[in-house]
């Protein structure tokens, strides 16, 4: 099988990812779409016999990596949570499972970028570590090292014990 044959395979496990890693749907898609624009165009220097899905994270992430990089050059960084009404997000109690997902998500995104790439890669991409510091470039002990912050911060966000951690309101 083709290498661009492959790709298609990995296409949910990107898109996934990308919409873990953004938290926007659109934007999650644009990253997907230039990852495989960008793994087309360099299927030459894809070893045989290497794992594609780490490759294609890999790429991701230095695409991610380098939008984030001019979004932040240019961006006006506005702040909105002290200005939100958190009375008019009020849901009735049955629905904890979405809460918690949404907490999650909010969580997730508080975390900062390095962090949040390795807890997701390991926790809902379940790569080796090992996978992941091929994919991301860094040495194993650093992707153990940023897991295990990234765990205990994501502990401490959905617990509530994390300055600025306010993530549900139930009335």
């Amino acid at each position: 099988m083709d290498v661009r044959d492959e790709l298609i395979e990995h296409v949910p496990r990107l898109r996934r990812y990308a919409r873990a890693l953004i938290n926007n749907r659109d934007l999650a898609d644009d990253l997907v779409q230039d990852t495989l624009e960008r793994a087309l165009g360099r299927t030459g220097m894809f070893q045989p016999g290497t794992d594609l899905r780490a490759w294609l994270f890999t790429i991701m992430h230095n695409v991610f990596a380098n939008q984030a990089r001019k979004a932040s050059a240019r961006a006006v960084h506005v702040a909105v949570d002290d200005s939100v009404n958190e009375s008019e997000f009020a849901v009735p109690s049955d629905q904890t499972r979405s809460l918690e997902m949404r907490d999650l998500d909010y969580a997730l995104q508080r975390l900062p970028a390095e962090q949040r790439e390795v807890v997701l890669l390991v926790g809902l991409e379940e790569m080796s570590y090992a996978d992941v510091a091929l994919a991301l470039e860094i040495p194993i002990g650093t992707v153990m090292s940023r897991l295990s912050r990234g765990r205990e911060r994501l502990r401490a966000l959905m617990a509530g014990t994390q300055p600025g951690a306010k993530l549900q309101v139930v009335r």
